[in-house]
């Protein structure tokens, strides 16, 4: 199916118009597009985002923490069979980019569904969005550590994320 204004086919132009299509298609594209603002649908996809990202990470990080020739045993590694290196090595990345998956989903659904409450809360879209959505995740994800930690979490997160959003709203120069 395509609608008017994709791929530069009729209508072209005219992004997100409903002109020219039937009232069940008005109703699919009207209740799609209210799908993809809700908050939950939001936090989803930037937790599936997140684990993606975080799992590319953790296992980029984890190909380069092989600098010591000693197993988690203690024992030398380079008097393994090599099968048995290979084993081991793959099995400990594998590891580390799952943790690393979980940790980066975790925290873009978190604040991802934080700041789109926020922002429906508030009826605006600034940067004290972003700097309360960080504040209240960062504290939220170190608060077993005790205040100082979700203090410093707090403030740690929220300065990240205003900063990020901050550059990402800069006028693109030519």
């Amino acid at each position: 199916m395509s609608f008017p204004g994709m791929y530069g086919g009729p209508g072209a132009g005219s992004a997100g118009s409903t002109a020219g299509m039937n009232e069940q298609e008005q109703k699919m594209v009207k209740m799609m597009s209210g799908a993809m603002e809700s908050c939950l649908a939001k936090s989803i996809m930037a937790g599936a985002m997140g684990g993606v990202l975080g799992g590319a990470f953790g296992l980029f990080m984890s190909s380069m923490a092989y600098d010591t020739p000693l197993s988690p045993q203690g024992q030398q590694i380079t008097s393994l069979p090599v099968r048995e290196q290979l084993k081991r090595g793959l099995k400990d990345m594998g590891a580390k980019s799952w943790s690393s998956a979980k940790n980066f989903a975790l925290i873009g659904g978190v604040y991802s569904g934080v700041e789109c409450t926020i922002e429906g809360f508030r009826a605006k879209s600034d940067l004290k969005n972003s700097a309360l959505a960080g504040c209240i995740t960062g504290a939220g994800l170190a608060y077993k550590a005790g205040p100082q930690a979700a203090l410093l979490g707090c403030g740690g997160f929220a300065a990240f994320s205003t900063a990020i959003d901050a550059y990402m709203r800069m006028p693109e120069s030519d």
